[in-house]
């Protein structure tokens, strides 16, 4: 079973085996979270990501896909790289949100990482609501089979913690 933690501070400064990062489908940095673990992870991550684009992932990364490079110099062994889904009131986009938190774990699995660290996917510049955010979090790594040992949510804010921290109350 997955121990869920939750702490409100800078993803960037986590020691866990793996970050995953609320990417931009180009996978070249951007604001926010993916930004944050670009500046501080250093080149090597943009480098591997730019070999990610020139094979498979040429046009990109598809909504709610994960991928995985080196963590460069933050204190985790892999970024995990997910692209969450930018919000619509019109059309649920629910799946999608789930799926990079599913990816997520996948990827670690796959890896051998049985720590990782969260940010609110899609909960930023995407626009989710973050109480839904937290519950389809939350609810998605509570209810994934994974070798993961701790899930460890890192949150930005107060609002986003409380919301996070409701979720297990």
């Amino acid at each position: 079973m997955t121990a869920i933690e939750f702490v409100q501070g800078d993803i960037t400064r986590q020691s866990v085996d793996a970050i995953v990062n609320a990417a931009n489908s180009s996978l070249l940095g951007g604001g926010g979270v993916d930004g944050a673990i670009h500046r501080r992870g250093g080149p090597e991550i943009l480098a591997e990501c730019r070999k990610l684009r020139a094979g498979h992932y040429g046009k990109g990364l598809r909504t709610g896909q994960a991928v995985a490079t080196t963590a460069g110099r933050l204190d985790a062994r892999w970024v995990i790289h997910t692209v969450g889904p930018v919000f619509s009131r019109s059309e649920d986009r629910s799946e999608l949100l789930v799926s990079c938190y599913r990816e997520s774990l996948r990827v670690a699995d796959e890896l051998g990482a049985r720590t990782v660290a969260f940010p609110a996917v899609s909960a930023g510049v995407y626009g989710w609501p973050m109480d839904d955010a937290a519950r389809i979090a939350v609810g998605t790594v509570r209810d994934t089979e994974t070798a993961v040992t701790e899930a460890r949510f890192v949150l930005f804010d107060e609002q986003a913690y409380e919301a996070f921290t409701a979720q297990l109350r």
